[in-house]
């Protein structure tokens, strides 16, 4: 059983930046899958960054590559979401997922999520 506890939302001015991060409480001896997903009322969640926490390997949808960076800390069970050039777009309920492999942005997959923390940006 793992938990995930997410800080770091608030609001921002479109062009600033914002760090998130998660904790994984629990059963963390094994190395996981961990990333972000977001979501928009009406919209389904969509996945924004992953990181396998053994090797490193990151992933990034289309929409976010080159503007947020993933990253973690082994020692601290924590990964950090740095989001810069944010966008009025980029506003949703940012939800940090764990799984013991790496499936893309599958939402289906991931069995562990945090309770999400909120993300806006206005123009």
């Amino acid at each position: 059983q793992v938990n995930l506890v997410e800080s770091g939302g608030g609001s921002v001015q479109a062009g600033g930046s914002l760090r998130l991060s998660c904790v994984a409480f629990g059963n963390t001896r094994s190395r996981y899958c961990m990333g972000w997903f977001r979501q928009t009322p009406g919209k389904e969640r969509e996945g924004v960054a992953i990181i396998n926490t053994a090797t490193g390997d990151t992933s990034y949808a289309a929409s976010v590559k080159g503007r947020f960076t993933i990253s973690r800390d082994n020692a601290k069970n924590t990964v950090y979401l740095q989001m810069s050039s944010l966008k009025p777009e980029d506003t949703a309920n940012y939800y940090c997922v764990a799984e013991r492999y790496c499936a893309g942005f599958n939402r289906q997959e991931y069995h562990y999520w945090g309770q999400g923390t909120q993300v806006s940006v206005f123009s």
